[in-house]
C-alpha cells in the first residue's frame, strides 16, 4: 500500500483514507496479552493503533542492547489484527516515562545539550535508531507492513527551538529507509507549532478539547495538509499523593465527536494505557512552567482509558465506539473473549526477610569514595537507590545537618540509629525557591556516622526540568561546612531482575520473616489448578517500594496513594507456587527487622 500525505486527506493508495488510532505502548502491555488489547481497538471502532518506542528501556546502558525486536514483534501483531500503525521513536517521547525515553546515561554526561545540535547528542541518536530503526523499516505499509506515519521527535516545541536539530532528525529517518511520511506533533499554541514543526513534514496538534479551536491554529502554520490530533487526551495519568478527577465519559466522546465533525484524523491517548512496570513511570514538577516541587508518577497507567489497566472495556470504551461507529467503514468487529482471571483471593506466604545493608552487600555495586556525593548518573543508577555514608568529625557541638540538592528522597541513619525521612523541598529559602536551603536532617554532634539511603522516584519526563541529576546534587553541610569524603554504594533494580537477578535473590541468606520492615522479602503465593489469571498484588500497611512476581517486574507501590495495588498480569503467574519478592524501602520507624516490623504490616495477597 501506498501512504501519503494530500491536500486535504491522507491517502491510501490514491484513496482519501481517516485514520482513527489508538495509542497503546508494548511495553507498558505484557507481550502475551498484545493480541487481546489490539482487538479491543479494532471493537472499539479504531483501525489503527500508535506507539512510542523508549530508548532507555532498551538501551539502559551505553552499547547494553535490550530486546530491540520486541517493537517489530509488536509491529507484526498490530498487522494481524488488521490495523495501520503510527511509530513516535522519540528520541525524546515523554509518555510520562521515566526521563521521556532519554537513558539517564546520555542526560547525565551532557545535560542541557540534549534534544539540541549538540554533536555528541546526534551522534548517540544516529546509533541508537542504526540499531532500532530496521524494525519499522521492514514493516512499513510500502513493504508490506502496517507502519503509515513516523514521528520526529516529540512535543519538541514544548520544550526548544532548535530547527536544525529537528531537520537532522528528519534528514536521518529517510537516510536510514524510512519512506513513508513523517509528522510531528505539539501543543495547539503558535510557540509550539513554530518550535516543533519541520518545513515539509505533516504538522499534527494535541489537546482534549476544543477541536475547533485547536485545528484553527494549526490552520494559521499550515494551509494545507490533513488535519489530525495525535494526542486526544481521554483521560490523565496520577502523581502519587494526588487524587485524580476522572474525565466523564460523555464528556470525552463529545469532545472526540467534535474531533471527526471537522473532517480529521485522530489518535486516542490512550487507547489503553496499560502499566509502568518495573519501576519505569516518569515524574512531572508542579506549576505553569513545570519548574516546581516534584510530582511522581503512579504505577498504573489506566489514564481513565477507554480500556482499563486490566483489559476491560469502560463506559468511556461504549460510548466512544458509539461515536466511532458513525465515521467507521462497514461494522464494527464484536469484542474478543475477556482475559482470564483470577479466581480468587490466595495470601502470599513470607519465608524471609533480609536487611538492606546485607542486600547491598551482596548485589549492590562497588562503593565509591568522593570529595563530594557522586550523582545516579555518575554511579550508572538509572532505577534505584544509592546510600551514601558521611563522618561528622568531633568532638563538636550539635549543629544542623542538612542535604543540599537532594533528588528525591532519602531515609537516615545517624550512628546506627533510624533517623527522619528526607525530601526534596524540606525546606524552602527566604526568597520561597524550592529546595535550595536543603533538606534538614536535624542537630547532629560530632563526632557522628550518618547514612542517607537516597532514592529516585523517577525522573523528570517533560519540561525545562528534563534530564535533571539523581541523588545528592548539591552536599551535606553541617552548620555552613561541607562534610567530604563521602561513601557512596548504589543498588539498582535490574540486580534484582532476569534470570541473573533471580539467581541472585535465591543466593541470599535470608533470615526470619517481617512483615513490612525496611529490607528485601521472600515469599510464595500458590495459585490453585485452573486459577491463573489476571490479579491486583496489595500490600496492607507496607510503605513503599517494589514487588517482582515470578521474576517479573511489577512495579512501585507507596502508601501515600491513590494506586492501592498494582496489576500482576496473568500470563506472569502459574499453576502451584509463584515467587514474590518485595524490596521494601521505608518501612516502620524505629528498629529494623522482626522486632521493629511486628504488627505493623498485614499480609501482602493476590485478588482477582
Amino acid at each position: 500500500m501506498r501512504f501519503a500525505v494530500g491536500e486535504r486527506d491522507f491517502e491510501a493508495d490514491g484513496r482519501p483514507v481517516r485514520l482513527l488510532s489508538g495509542a497503546l505502548h508494548y511495553f507498558r502491555v505484557h507481550e502475551a496479552q498484545w493480541g487481546h488489547r489490539l482487538a479491543m481497538l479494532r471493537a472499539m471502532g479504531l483501525n489503527c493503533v500508535e506507539t512510542y518506542v523508549p530508548w532507555n528501556w532498551h538501551e539502559p546502558r551505553p552499547g547494553e542492547l535490550r530486546d530491540v525486536g520486541a517493537l517489530g514483534r509488536f509491529l507484526d501483531a498490530v498487522g494481524a489484527a488488521g490495523l495501520m500503525a503510527i511509530v513516535r521513536p522519540g528520541p525524546y517521547i515523554c509518555a510520562e516515562w521515566e526521563n521521556g525515553g532519554l537513558p539517564s546515561w546520555l542526560t547525565g554526561a551532557l545535560g542541557r545539550r540534549v534534544r539540541t545540535r549538540d554533536g555528541a547528542f546526534l551522534r548517540a541518536v544516529d546509533g541508537w535508531w542504526e540499531a532500532l530503526l530496521p524494525q519499522v523499516v521492514a514493516r512499513q505499509c510500502d513493504r508490506g507492513g502496517p507502519v503509515v506515519l513516523v514521528q520526529v521527535e516529540n512535543e519538541y516545541g514544548s520544550y526548544g527551538s532548535d530547527a536544525e536539530y529537528l531537520g537532522h532528525l528528519a534528514r536521518r529517518l529517510r537516510e536510514v529507509g524510512v519512506t513513508v511520511p513523517l509528522c510531528t506533533s505539539d501543543g495547539a499554541e503558535d510557540h509550539m507549532l513554530t518550535g516543533g514543526s519541520v518545513p515539509g513534514v505533516l504538522a499534527t496538534v494535541n489537546f482534549g478539547a476544543g477541536a475547533r479551536a485547536a485545528f484553527a491554529a494549526l490552520r494559521r502554520h499550515r494551509g494545507r495538509g490533513p488535519l489530525m490530533c495525535m494526542e486526544f487526551w481521554c483521560g490523565w495519568f496520577a502523581h502519587w499523593g494526588q487524587a485524580v478527577e476522572p474525565r466523564g465519559a460523555a464528556d470525552a466522546a463529545a469532545a472526540l465527536r467534535e474531533v471527526l465533525e471537522c473532517g480529521a484524523s485522530v489518535n486516542v491517548y490512550m487507547a489503553h494505557g496499560g502499566t509502568s512496570f518495573g519501576g519505569w513511570a516518569g515524574a512531572n514538577r508542579a506549576g505553569a512552567l513545570q519548574d516546581g516541587a516534584l510530582l511522581p508518577t503512579v504505577t498504573s497507567y489506566d489514564y481513565g482509558a477507554p480500556v482499563d489497566e486490566q483489559g476491560r472495556p469502560t463506559e468511556k470504551f461504549w460510548r466512544m465506539r458509539e461515536v466511532l461507529a458513525e465515521f467507521a467503514e462497514g461494522p464494527l468487529p464484536e469484542l474478543p473473549e475477556p482475559e482470564p482471571v483470577l479466581a480468587g483471593p490466595v495470601g502470599v506466604v513470607l519465608s524471609g526477610w533480609l536487611s538492606l545493608d546485607a542486600v547491598l552487600e551482596v548485589l549492590g555495586d562497588p562503593e565509591v569514595c568522593a570529595g563530594v556525593p557522586p550523582t545516579f548518573e555518575e554511579m550508572g543508577v538509572d532505577r534505584g537507590l544509592v546510600r551514601y555514608r558521611v563522618a561528622v568529625p568531633g568532638p563538636r557541638q550539635p549543629y544542623e545537618l542538612r542535604v543540599v540538592g537532594l533528588r528525591d528522597r532519602a531515609v537516615t541513619v545517624v550512628d546506627g540509629v533510624r533517623g527522619p525521612v528526607l525530601v526534596e523541598g524540606s525546606e524552602a529559602d527566604t526568597a520561597g525557591t524550592v529546595g535550595t536551603a536543603g533538606a534538614v536532617l536535624g542537630a547532629v554532634p560530632g563526632p557522628a556516622e550518618v547514612e542517607l539511603w537516597v532514592e529516585s522516584l523517577g525522573r523528570v519526563n517533560y519540561g525545562p526540568r528534563l534530564g535533571e541529576a539523581k541523588g545528592i546534587t548539591g552536599g551535606v553541610l553541617h552548620e555552613r561546612q561541607y562534610l567530604h569524603g563521602v561513601r557512596a554504594r548504589g543498588l539498582r533494580l535490574d540486580a534484582l531482575e532476569g534470570p541473573a537477578g533471580a539467581a541472585a535473590v535465591a543466593g541470599l541468606a535470608f533470615g526470619a520473616p517481617a512483615a513490612g520492615a525496611r529490607g528485601l522479602h521472600r515469599g510464595t503465593v500458590t495459585v490453585p489448578a485452573g486459577g491463573v489469571g489476571d490479579a491486583v498484588l496489595e500490600l496492607p500497611g507496607w510503605t513503599r517500594g517494589f514487588v517482582w512476581v515470578g521474576g517479573f517486574p511489577v512495579g512501585r507501590y507507596w502508601s501515600a496513594g491513590p494506586q492501592r495495588g498494582l496489576f500482576v498480569p496473568g500470563p506472569v503467574l502459574r499453576e502451584g507456587a509463584n515467587e514474590v519478592v518485595v524490596l521494601e524501602l521505608e518501612g516502620p520507624e524505629g528498629p529494623e527487622g522482626p522486632e521493629g516490623a511486628a504488627g505493623v504490616a498485614g499480609v501482602p495477597r493476590l485478588v482477582p
